[in-house]
């Protein structure tokens, strides 16, 4: 009997668990909840709700920072001016990794990650880098040569390299994908 008893508290525990992960938010609370909580026709059924992180600077934050870079700081300037250009998020910090192993090799004070005029060209800092070449890769690159990918954009970027296109390839690959980590393991002790 004795055991009986610790075995029906530990699955009203474990009950309460899945019943905390897999229902919504909400359900726990009081009976107070509007009517705009609930689908339309259906009086007991909540809602769903689909949130959506954006989570692009902080990827190509920790892209970067596992490369040493000086311009970890400016990962969210990156994904700001892909998205007022309407550029892949991944495409100026992938052209800095093959110019400039993501910054760290440049003439000093020019900001020039990107190897523009053969790395002679001087930035006024590192956003003004970003967004100039952004700028530069959607109005002229793209809207005025119609080139669109980066195959298309190497002739006229780095010509006559024929490497050039999958190097900065390789890097846009490798930033979605995620620096490499080690994986960890998540102990749970549960004491009755």
């Amino acid at each position: 009997m004795k055991y009986f008893s610790l075995i029906v508290q530990l699955a009203f525990i474990v009950a309460i668990v899945v019943a905390i992960l897999v229902l919504p938010a909400g359900a726990f609370a009081a009976s107070e909840a509007s009517s705009s909580s609930f689908e339309a026709g259906s009086s007991a059924i909540p809602a769903t709700r689909i949130v959506t992180v954006d989570t692009r600077s902080q990827r190509l934050k920790t892209y970067l920072a596992s490369h040493n870079s000086p311009l970890t700081p400016y990962a969210g300037v990156f994904v700001e001016k892909a998205d007022q250009y309407e550029l892949d998020w991944k495409l100026v910090a992938s052209i800095a990794g093959v110019e400039s192993t993501f910054g760290k090799q440049i003439p000093s004070s020019s900001y020039n990650a990107y190897g523009w005029n053969g790395g002679n060209f001087y930035f006024k800092n590192w956003e003004d880098g970003i967004g100039t070449v952004s700028k530069t890769l959607r109005e002229k690159y793209m809207d005025k040569w119609g080139a669109d990918t980066v195959w298309e954009i190497a002739p006229y970027y780095a010509p006559p390299s024929t490497t050039w296109a999958y190097k900065v390839n390789y890097f846009m690959e490798q930033i979605e994908r995620g620096p490499k980590t080690r994986s960890a393991t998540l102990a749970l002790k549960l004491t009755i």
